[in-house]
């Protein structure tokens, strides 16, 4: 029996929509400038290579949190995006099968501390900052492939105290869901229980004590948070 020194964590899972099981998180990749119009926004270019960053498992809360506004920022900003679940793993694993690793889908936020991390930016230094802190990633239900089929499009509509902020269509992603899964796993080997963020549309903006941020993408459980005092 191995002693610890103290209690490890508890795992991170996600629920999976429409039965009581829950998804087993490892580990969380991020999508960055992967809409045209906000890689624009943001001060990129049209179509540039896929780039990643990551978060912490335990940066991942459920639909319904009252998220506490974090430390050491005054531009906290939301970011709605879909989020791949991934069900089985690989490396260099090519295009056209990379939907077959694929467990569902769920719509996500990639919450951001913006100023933090155009300050990293403009220094070159990581985003970790900026991007990987508690609570940055709210999830909704993942909703499994098996039960809609692959989502080549889906209209994703972000709205902030009832008024729309974001409205897209990820068929509008410059990396499509398949060609993000492919060149990850040329860099990492993947594992089930891999999350990727895949990136916002354009109209990411702050939010303040008391906004209420809601998230849909097509057919998949909605996403709703607060933002606490």
């Amino acid at each position: 029996m191995t002693i610890f020194e103290f209690e490890p964590p508890l795992p991170v899972a996600v629920p999976v929509a429409e039965c009581k099981r829950q998804y087993p998180v490892r580990r969380v990749f991020c999508v960055g400038r992967n809409y045209e119009a906000h890689a624009r926004e943001m001060g990129g270019t049209a179509r540039e290579p896929p780039f990643f960053f990551t978060k912490f498992p335990g940066a991942i809360v459920p639909s319904g949190t009252r998220l506490d506004y974090p430390p050491g920022t005054r531009d906290f900003q939301y970011e709605g995006e879909l989020v791949l679940a991934l069900g089985a793993g690989g490396f260099e694993i090519p295009v056209e099968r990379a939907h077959t690793v694929l467990f569902g889908y769920a719509a996500g936020l990639d919450m951001t501390r913006r100023d933090l991390q155009f300050a990293a930016r403009d220094k070159g230094r990581p985003w970790d900052t900026g991007k990987n802190f508690a609570q940055s990633a709210p999830m909704g239900e993942i909703m499994p492939a098996a039960r809609i089929g692959r989502l080549l499009k889906a209209p994703l509509e972000l709205a902030v105290n009832g008024v729309t902020r974001q409205r897209a269509d990820i068929a509008e992603m410059i990396w499509s869901a398949d060609e993000i899964i492919a060149h990850l796993s040329s860099l990492y080997r993947l594992e089930a229980g891999d999350l990727i963020f895949t990136g916002t549309p354009a109209g990411v903006g702050p939010v303040v004590a008391g906004d209420c941020i809601g998230l849909r993408i097509g057919e998949l459980p909605p996403l709703s948070v607060t933002i606490a005092a």
